[in-house]
């Protein structure tokens, strides 16, 4: 319950930002899809394949040009009116399990608006290289997908030969969203933002393989992270280190200590996808300032 409790409070948030605004500027279009994915949303725009896009759910922010499109509200708050008023001719989205609430999933299947799912879930990089050209076949796109897949490999086998080279193995603390009742909301080692640590050469504060959880400030403090990072969303709140290291639980932690607390974006860690090596690198970087720097 508390977790719904977040995302409900997230998706007010996201969508008081003002995107709702933004006009339909591809009222002519043909093909007019509404994309419910910010993973999808990535991989469309770096195949170059998002003329058809008209419209996404606000959590979908890379690249930054997407955020011109009208959204449709968070993708597990959605707005049938958003959705409907884009005139969609297709939706695109992970599942009908990554959409609510559960009324306007079961108006929109009652609709018999058409649906698009890829068959691939990335949950590592072969499984992310095959989405990526699942869906550029499907765009015709196959050529960029096969370039988009070669950088991915390339940056991910590069972070793990650099990981070789440092003698520390930092233990990283991801806090997602910010805080709420001294209560945080954490990553833990399962997902995507756990294996690009594992590649970057770290390790997670939290092993378990749970997902997200939330933690009390006691806890978190007794993790004792090396290194934290901090999503845009918590981070941008709080608007400095100094606040950060303010929080309960936060002080005592050799992070804060050593100032070592970063902000990260969440879509960076979140899901993985064609830039999922690239950020490996730039956290490679982040969780080895230090041994760098001596």
């Amino acid at each position: 319950m508390k977790r719904y409790h977040y995302i409900i409070a997230i998706s007010i948030l996201l969508s008081s930002c003002g995107r709702f605004a933004n006009e339909d500027t591809k009222q002519k279009n043909t093909e007019r899809i509404v994309l419910i994915s910010k993973q999808y949303c990535e991989i469309i725009y770096a195949l170059g394949a998002e003329q058809d896009i008209v419209a996404v759910d606000v959590s979908s922010v890379y690249p930054p040009q997407v955020k011109n499109l009208p959204t449709v509200g968070y993708h597990r708050a959605l707005s049938l009116e958003g959705i409907l008023s884009a005139k969609p001719t297709l939706i695109m989205t992970n599942g009908w399990k990554e959409m609510g609430p559960e009324p306007i999933v079961k108006q929109l299947q009652d609709l018999k608006i058409p649906m698009k799912f890829f068959s691939t879930k990335a949950v590592d990089i072969d499984s992310t290289k095959a989405l990526i050209k699942e869906m550029g076949s499907y765009f015709h796109k196959e050529q960029k997908a096969d370039s988009l897949c070669a950088k991915l490999d390339a940056d991910i086998n590069l972070s793990i030969q650099n990981a070789k080279k440092y003698t520390d193995t930092p233990k990283v603390l991801i806090i997602h969203f910010g805080r709420a009742s001294n209560v945080y909301l954490v990553v833990s080692k399962k997902g995507a933002a756990g294996k690009m640590i594992e590649w970057a050469g770290g390790t997670m504060a939290v092993t378990d393989t749970s997902g997200m959880k939330q933690l009390s400030a006691e806890v978190v403090s007794k993790y004792n992270p090396d290194v934290i990072l901090l999503t845009d969303f918590g981070y941008d709140r709080l608007g400095s280190n100094e606040k950060i290291k303010e929080l309960p639980g936060i002080s005592a932690t050799k992070a804060a200590i050593n100032n070592r607390i970063y902000r990260v974006e969440e879509h960076d860690i979140i899901y993985l996808g064609p830039r999922t090596g690239e950020n490996t690198l730039k956290l490679q970087k982040l969780i080895h300032e230090k041994s760098q720097a001596n």
